[in-house]
């Protein structure tokens, strides 16, 4: 399973790039000026790195010379591909955090805090998300990490593997990136839902038009005023 993949996005921030005629944001990607409405990035999290980023969208400025520099993205008359690979850089420039995990993984992490089962379609469900957010409102970080490596632990001996770190050496490494990998996720889903930023989901090799923002595609999410 590849890995699903959350961002924490300042809409305002998005709004401001995606509303550029192409010709601005062209030349503000080249002299790097727009470094400056990137928000302040989380330093809990990475986060796409601003040259990588620049890089992407300038070799899409290569691709595209049939671009109106005049107009906006959503006022060109190019294929919803088109639109949706530059829509979705300039969502991942305003991004402050990422949490990514392995999708196989991310059952541990939701199923036993929802208390039903979870299909892997559902690791690109805004409401989803939203559900745990709300679910690990009542809970502190150190106690949903703790239930998660319980939860574990608990899968494990179910299925009679050994919890001995002597007869398999990857149970203590394991046991840390669960812990690490829940207690980052406590974090961004607790930031998101009580600072109001807007969440960028997709997964490792989707198409950009399937990424969503919050709840919606990220070529319709351009048309959203907020």
């Amino acid at each position: 399973m590849p890995d699903a993949i959350l961002q924490l996005v300042d809409r305002k921030a998005f709004r401001n790039l995606h509303s550029m005629p192409l010709g601005d944001l062209l030349a503000g990607m080249n002299s790097q000026s727009l470094r400056n409405l990137r928000p302040t990035a989380d330093p809990r999290f990475h986060r796409p790195f601003d040259v990588d980023l620049e890089g992407d969208i300038l070799e899409w400025f290569d691709t595209h010379q049939e671009a109106n520099k005049s107009e906006t993205l959503s006022n060109q008359n190019l294929d919803e591909e088109s639109v949706g690979e530059l829509a979705l850089n300039l969502a991942h420039w305003c991004t402050l955090g990422e949490w990514r995990c392995w999708e196989a993984r991310i059952f541990l992490y939701v199923e036993p805090q929802l208390d039903r089962d979870i299909s892997a379609a559902e690791f690109l469900s805004y409401s989803m998300w939203s559900e745990l957010s709300d679910s690990l409102a009542s809970l502190d970080r150190v106690s949903y990490s703790e239930s998660v490596v319980l939860d574990w632990m608990s899968r494990r001996q179910n299925l009679g593997e050994t919890m001995e770190p002597s007869e398999d050496p990857r149970i203590l490494p394991t046991m840390e990136a669960h812990r690490s990998s829940s207690d980052s996720l406590f974090t961004f889903l607790k930031r998101q839902r009580e600072e109001g930023y807007s969440m960028l989901i997709g997964r490792e090799y989707l198409e950009p038009t399937t990424w969503t923002l919050d709840s919606i595609s990220v070529i319709d999410s351009m048309e959203v005023g907020t």
